[in-house]
């Protein structure tokens, strides 16, 4: 009996705090977004609104051209989903938006109304014109250590930790653009500089813990923007890495879901089969495909449930604000075909509504271009699916670069055939002209450590990258020979940038204490890229391989008027290679430039090949 009493006054103990609170007006903890655009097409914004009780009140605004037109409750009395409409004449400027219950003002909350800046509509993204930087920016370079550390993040910095915060930040990306822009690039790909409020592996950016704000370790909102306004004022573009699938355990959704459905799998774990191929798969049963689009990829990622209709406009609402906010000149999203397939066509269809010439492109790792090509924009499906991406990382021809280079020739065939062949499935693809081309990236072993540290192979597969069709993507540090381990481990995969620290030995920035060999590699890079940037023929010139024979492959890019030929080398020794095959591009007596040695050539009946090696001739 005294039990049961005991339990009773707990009971009330607890229950009078509830009463109280929620008897007392609501206070708004989170409306997102907190701002908009006059001028969009964009015009009508659901505005997430949070707080407790505050399901219970209605919204209303007074500014002119700006009216509510609709508010959906849901099953949570601590959100309200408010539908704001913009007129094309409303007036930029602060807006107070009131909640009302029982006939009085409860809660007001700001909100506020830019004034959009001109041409943004308009704004070009990246192509086959550019070249990609990719970084991991706490691991690029630290220009301010007092940021190391920021009030109410739950891990702190740990440099000695390969899989800890080492306290880089977007001062330092800011602090080294020229060097950047110096080496070639035109745009640069951080990974997520969002908050990230997890107590381990929070440096990497992919558990997204807040969707409008950078991380404070990083900087602040205002930091990304100036990091967008400078590097474009030295010609290099800022591409945002958009996660859509997933969150961080830690995001404040996760102590108050706004609907059960919210997370994929009532909100519990179950892990992802990674079974990519259901998506396409006539055969696969719908539990399978379940599986790898609802699944979790771990415990600190609750997977999204896109096919909520809130949670979608949210998520479309919150791409499109960065865009307009920062300047973004493109996305990368991550693990695209891991969120509701019918949800990422209507993503990118909204954003390239408002942003025509916008550039995205999207992950799907899959060394089988079916796969891939199942996502680009102007595919035809068989299952129905239109997609509105309009680019995807090419991981069939990533995958099969690193595997040729290790590969012996035979008797009877070239250890190259593998990639002429994954290249000649470039008919699966509406635009191949678009895939991004890349040797490696912050998930993969660096190309070095899986050949050994052959510089000779490394700068084969480097010269291909920069000569191939699409836009070329190159990873931090690699140009100072940054080699890491030769198995898959991410924290030491993403090194820290020598000379990103005050008092590192080596300085990739100012050369300082670099070997021979890694200013030899620096140099490769810059001549190349640098090369590639003013050469239009090599970025969107049409493409014409030859099949490969031996130890050497060839091919060109041309444009009717200028010609580029690449041929590449991976045999021990010299090969003497006979021009008159190729006689419908060259012929013995043209006259080239010889680009990575800046020589002039004469060619004879044989063009002599070092052994690994590139050479790229440009024609005269």
């Amino acid at each position: 009996m005294r039990v049961a009493l005991a339990s009773c006054l707990l009971l009330f103990a607890t229950f009078l705090p509830m009463r109280a609170h929620a008897a007392s007006d609501p206070v708004i903890d989170h409306l997102e977004p907190a701002s908009w655009w006059v001028g969009m097409k964009h015009d009508r914004v659901e505005l997430m609104v949070h707080g407790t009780g505050i399901g219970a009140a209605t919204p209303r605004i007074a500014h002119k051209g700006v009216r509510v037109v609709d508010v959906a409750r849901v099953a949570n009395p601590n959100y309200l989903f408010v539908t704001v409409a913009i007129a094309q004449d409303a007036k930029p400027g602060a807006i107070a938006i009131e909640f009302v219950a029982d006939g009085k003002i409860v809660a007001t909350h700001p909100w506020r109304l830019d004034a959009r800046e001109a041409g943004s509509a308009q704004r070009r993204g990246f192509d086959q014109r550019d070249a990609i930087y990719l970084v991991t920016p706490d691991r690029f370079a630290n220009a301010d250590p007092h940021d190391d550390n920021a009030i109410g993040m739950k891990e702190t910095a740990d440099r000695g930790n390969p899989n800890g915060r080492h306290g880089g930040d977007i001062a330092g990306i800011r602090q080294h653009l020229d060097y950047i822009a110096g080496l070639g690039f035109t745009q640069l790909w951080p990974t997520p500089l969002l908050e990230n409020n997890q107590p381990k592996f929070s440096y990497h950016g992919y558990a997204i813990t807040d969707l409008y704000r950078i991380d404070p370790r990083f900087g602040s909102n205002e930091d990304y923007r100036a990091l967008s306004r400078e590097a474009k004022a030295r010609g290099v573009g800022l591409v945002m890495d958009v996660v859509l699938n997933h969150i961080g355990s830690g995001h404040w959704w996760m102590r108050d879901l706004p609907s059960s459905d919210w997370i994929n799998n009532g909100g519990k774990f179950f892990p992802t089969n990674n079974r990519r191929t259901t998506i396409q798969d006539p055969h696969a049963t719908p539990q399978d495909r379940a599986a790898f689009v609802d699944g979790w990829f771990s415990p600190d990622m609750p997977d999204l449930n896109q096919r909520n209709p809130h949670l979608a406009r949210y998520l479309i609402q919150n791409s499109i604000w960065w865009i307009e906010y920062a300047g973004l000149s493109g996305i990368r999203e991550d693990t695209f075909g891991y969120a509701d397939t019918a949800f990422v066509s209507r993503w990118a269809k909204e954003i390239l509504d408002e942003y025509p010439s916008f550039s995205m492109v999207g992950e799907e790792w899959s060394v089988n271009p079916a796969v891939v090509a199942h996502w680009q924009h102007g595919k035809a499906n068989r299952d129905g699916h239109v997609p509105y991406m309009p680019s995807m990382m090419d991981f069939p021809i990533h995958t099969t670069l690193r595997d040729v280079l290790l590969q012996q020739d035979t008797r009877w065939d070239s250890s190259w055939v593998p990639l002429y062949e994954m290249l000649g499935n470039d008919f699966l693809y509406p635009d191949p002209g678009r895939l991004v081309v890349f040797a490696e990236n912050h998930d993969t072993t660096r190309l070095l450590a899986q050949l050994d540290g052959d510089i000779g192979l490394w700068k084969i597969a480097m010269a291909y990258v920069a000569t191939m069709r699409g836009t070329p993507q190159f990873y931090y540090g690699s140009e100072v020979l940054v080699r890491g381990p030769k198995e898959r481990h991410d924290g030491e995969i993403r090194a820290d940038m020598p000379g990103g620290w005050s008092g590192d030995a080596t300085n990739a920035f100012t050369g300082k204490g670099l070997s021979v060999a890694q200013l030899d590699a620096q140099d490769y890079i810059r001549k190349l890229f640098e090369w590639r940037k003013r050469t239009p023929v090599a970025q969107t010139g049409e493409l014409t391989h030859f099949a490969p024979e031996g130890s050497v492959y060839v091919y060109f890019r041309h444009d009717g008027k200028h010609v580029v030929m690449v041929a590449l080398n991976k045999g021990d020794a010299a090969n003497p290679l006979a021009i008159d095959r190729f006689r419908d591009f060259v012929k013995p007596g043209d006259r080239a430039r010889d680009v990575l040695n800046d020589a002039d050539v004469q060619l004879g009946a044989t063009l002599v090949l070092p052994a690994k090696s590139a050479t790229i001739l440009e024609l005269r």
